[in-house]
C-alpha cells in the first residue's frame, strides 16, 4: 500500500497550479496534464482513487492523541484534468461543549436526560456534580428538507441526526456503560454555497419518552425516504433480569425506579424523523426482531432490511417491511448457512437459505412485550435439566435450555429472537456481526464481522455443530463478508419470498492479520484492517468506507476499499483507544460529497494493546478532550473549499 506524508502529498501536488476547488476551472493539475476547455465543459466523472495516509508513529506523539487526517482524494475525469482534494476533517462541536438551541439559549452536547427531559446528573464526586455527557457519539445521518427554515441560515439549511451511545465512567471513575439512557439530537447545519462549509446553527435533543427512552443506541443508517434508523444493541436479557444490576441503574436513571423499565421495551430498532423546524419525532418499531441492532441497509425496494447483530451467537436476520417506506409490519427471516463457509478472501464461500421467524404488526409485539414477562413465552434454564422435552441452545456465549409455551410462537420469534431463530434452525454461530450496507449496481451487500472467535471457532465459547461453521482458531482481527443478492428465494415451507433483493451467498471480501505486538503495540498489521464495525458504501466512488472498533490497533483508523481496483486506503486515525464511529457516505448534498465521522471514548486504554504508549499519550488526550470525557462529532471535507466530483 503506497502511503504519503503531509509533506510529500504536498510535493506531489506542488509541481501544477491550484485553483479553488469548487470552482468551475481546473482544480489541481497533475503531472502537467492540462484541459484548455475545463472552464466552459461540464467534467464528465470517471473513476476515485484515494492517496493513503501513513500510520500515527511514536515520533508523532501528538497526532496519535487526536484525530489526523493527511490524505488525499484524486478524481479522475473522461475528459479533463485529474482533481486532487487533500482531505481534512471539521468537528461540528466537542461533546460536554455548550451548543446553540436556536432561541437565544444553549445546551450541553451529548447531554443525558431522563424520562421527564431532566438533566441527569453525576454526583460522584462531592463539589463537582454536573451534568452527564457522552463521550461516545455514534450513529450519524446526514440529509435535506425541501422545505426547511432555519432562523441563522445564510446557505442551504441541512440535517445531521446523531446519538450518542453510552458515557464510559463518572467523574470518579466508575464505569457507567448501559446504565444511562440513550441521548439522540438533531444538529440543524448552514452549508456554505461556495464552501460546502457545515456550520451548526441549532441543536435540539429528541424526546424520547414517548418510546420509553433508548437503550445502547450504535450504528444508524440513512433510510431511503430520508428517516434516520437507529439501534438499540445487547437486549437486556428478560429471562434472567432480576439479576441484572446494569439495567436496575439504567431504569434508576431514566425512570427514577429501578423496577420501573421493561426490558422488552428495548432491543428494538427506533426510527426518527427530522422535521422543518430542525426538531425529530420517533418510533419504535416492536416488528423488526429484538435482537442486538447495531447497523441496518434498507434496500432499494424500501422494504427489504438487512440488519447487523451485534453479539457472540448471533445471526444474519432479514425484515421484508409489508408495505414500502413503512417498517410498522412485516416478516422476519434468518439465514441457515450452508456448506463452503470460509474466512479466505477469493474463496466462493457459503449458500444461504432463509427461515421464515414470523409475521407481525409493531403494534401487536408492543401489545404482547408490555402483557408477557419471560416466563409466559418459554422457560430457560442454564443447567441442564435432563429433560428431552428441553432444547440446548447457545445464547450470548452460554448454554441454555429453552422450552417453548404453547402458542407462544409469535411472542419467542419477536421479543426472544435470538433462542427462537436457534430452535428454528437458523445459524447462530456468528461473532459480533456489525455493520452492513449495499453496493447497488453490483448488487451486493457487505458484512463486518468485528473478531472472528468464540462461536466462530470449534473450541470456543458459543460453538455449536448447527452455527454451520466450525474454524480452527480465532482471528481476532475480523473480516468483511460479501453477500449476493437475488430474488426468487424461498423460506424452509417453499413459500416464495417476496424481495428481489435477498443474500443468496456469503463469500469473504477483507480480512484482518494478527501479529506479535510490534514497536507501537499494535496486535494486528496497521497496514491492514482490524475489527471492521461500520461500514458505508459510496455508489459514485465505487467505495467500501471501513470504521474500526479494535482492540487491535493503537489507534482506529477509517479505510477506503475501491471495489474495482481492489486498492485499500487509510484516510483517518482516531486518537489512540477511540472508536470509529458515525460513518456515513453522502455522495451529493447540494452538489458536496462529504463522509461523517465521529470517535467515542478516546483514552480507553488496555493494557495489553496500549503499554508502551499510555504514559506518554495520557495526558494529550486529557488536554484535547475535556479531561478524556469529551469526543468529537464531525465530518470529512477538503481544504480551503469542499468536495465536489461532478
Amino acid at each position: 500500500m503506497t502511503t504519503y506524508s503531509r509533506r510529500n502529498l504536498l510535493k506531489l501536488i506542488s509541481s501544477a497550479p491550484l485553483f479553488p476547488l469548487a470552482s468551475s476551472s481546473p482544480i489541481a493539475l497533475l503531472a502537467g496534464i492540462k484541459s484548455a476547455d475545463a472552464a466552459s465543459t461540464q467534467l464528465i466523472f470517471e473513476s476515485a482513487s484515494f492517496i493513503s495516509m501513513p500510520a500515527p508513529s511514536l515520533s508523532q506523539l501528538s497526532l496519535m492523541a487526536k484525530t489526523e487526517i493527511s490524505s488525499a482524494l484524486e478524481i479522475s475525469y473522461k475528459n479533463g484534468p485529474k482533481k486532487v482534494f487533500q482531505l481534512a476533517y471539521e468537528p461540528f462541536f466537542i461533546t460536554g461543549n455548550m451548543v446553540p438551541t436556536g432561541n437565544g439559549s444553549q445546551t450541553l452536547a451529548g447531554g443525558y436526560y431522563n424520562i421527564k427531559n431532566q438533566p441527569i446528573l453525576d454526583q460522584s464526586v462531592l463539589g463537582k456534580e454536573r451534568q452527564i455527557f457522552s463521550d461516545c457519539p455514534d450513529g450519524t445521518s446526514l440529509l435535506k428538507l425541501p422545505s426547511a427554515q432555519i432562523k441563522g441560515v445564510k446557505g442551504n439549511p441541512v440535517f445531521a441526526v446523531v446519538q450518542f451511545e453510552y458515557a464510559s465512567a463518572n467523574q470518579k471513575g466508575d464505569r457507567t456503560y448501559g446504565t444511562l439512557p440513550s441521548a439522540i439530537a438533531v444538529l440543524s447545519l448552514d452549508q456554505d454555497k461556495k464552501t460546502g462549509n457545515l456550520s451548526l446553527v441549532q441543536y435540539r435533543n429528541v424526546d424520547t419518552s414517548a418510546v420509553k427512552g433508548l437503550w445502547i443506541t450504535c450504528g444508524s443508517s440513512l433510510s431511503p425516504w430520508n428517516t434516520h434508523l437507529s439501534s438499540e444493541e445487547y437486549e437486556p436479557d428478560a429471562a434472567f433480569i432480576s439479576g441484572n444490576k446494569r439495567f436496575k441503574e439504567f431504569s434508576k436513571n431514566l425512570f427514577g425506579d429501578e423496577f420501573a423499565a421493561n426490558p422488552y421495551d428495548y432491543g428494538h430498532l427506533p426510527e426518527i424523523t427530522v422535521n422543518p423546524d430542525g426538531s425529530g419525532s420517533i418510533m419504535k418499531h416492536y416488528c423488526m426482531g429484538r435482537i442486538s441492532h447495531e447497523l441496518v441497509v434498507v434496500m432499494p425496494d424500501n422494504r427489504t432490511v438487512l440488519m447487523g447483530d451485534d453479539y457472540v451467537n448471533s445471526g444474519l436476520f432479514v425484515f421484508i417491511a409489508d408495505r414500502p417506506t413503512d417498517l410498522s409490519s412485516g416478516t422476519l427471516y434468518v439465514a441457515k448457512l450452508g456448506e463452503g463457509f470460509s474466512i479466505n478472501p477469493g474463496d466462493a464461500g457459503a449458500k444461504l437459505s432463509w427461515i421464515k421467524l414470523g409475521h407481525a404488526t409493531s403494534s401487536d409485539i408492543r401489545y404482547l412485550a408490555h402483557s408477557l414477562q419471560a416466563s409466559d413465552i418459554m422457560t430457560v434454564l442454564k443447567t441442564d435439566p435432563n429433560d428431552a422435552s428441553f432444547t440446548k441452545i447457545f445464547y450470548d456465549g452460554a448454554p441454555n435450555w429453552i422450552k417453548l409455551k404453547p402458542g407462544m410462537e409469535k411472542a419467542a420469534a419477536f421479543l426472544e429472537t435470538h433462542r427462537y431463530a436457534y430452535l428454528m434452525g437458523g445459524s447462530m454461530g456468528f461473532s459480533k456481526m456489525e455493520g452492513t450496507t449495499v453496493n447497488l449496481k453490483d448488487k451486493i451487500a457487505y458484512t463486518a464481522l468485528q473478531n472472528i472467535q468464540d462461536s466462530m471457532i470449534k473450541t470456543g465459547k458459543g460453538w455449536n455443530a448447527g452455527g454451520g461453521m466450525a474454524l480452527d482458531e480465532a482471528l481476532m482481527a475480523g473480516g468483511i463478508f460479501a453477500h449476493k443478492l437475488s430474488g426468487g428465494q424461498k423460506d424452509q415451507t417453499g413459500a416464495t419470498i417476496l424481495s428481489e433483493w435477498l443474500p443468496y451467498q456469503m463469500y469473504p471480501l477483507l480480512k484482518g492479520e494478527d501479529i506479535t505486538p510490534d514497536a507501537l503495540g499494535n496486535l494486528a498489521n496497521p497496514d491492514k484492517i482490524s475489527n471492521p464495525d461500520n461500514l458505508k458504501y459510496s455508489e459514485k466512488l465505487r467505495t467500501l468506507f471501513i470504521g474500526e472498533d479494535s482492540s487491535t490497533h493503537v489507534n482506529n483508523f477509517i479505510w477506503a476499499y475501491n471495489v474495482d481496483t481492489k486498492k485499500l486506503s487509510r484516510i483517518m486515525s482516531m486518537p489512540a483507544g477511540a472508536e470509529a464511529t458515525g460513518l456515513e457516505v453522502v455522495d451529493n448534498l447540494n452538489g458536496w460529497t462529504y463522509i461523517t465521522t465521529n470517535f467515542q471514548h478516546a483514552g480507553d486504554w488496555q493494557p495489553k494493546l496500549h503499554g508502551k504508549v499510555k504514559t506518554l499519550l495520557d495526558p494529550l488526550i486529557k488536554e484535547n478532550y475535556k479531561g478524556g470525557y469529551g469526543a468529537a462529532v464531525g465530518y470529512i471535507t477538503a481544504k480551503p473549499v469542499g468536495i465536489k466530483i461532478g
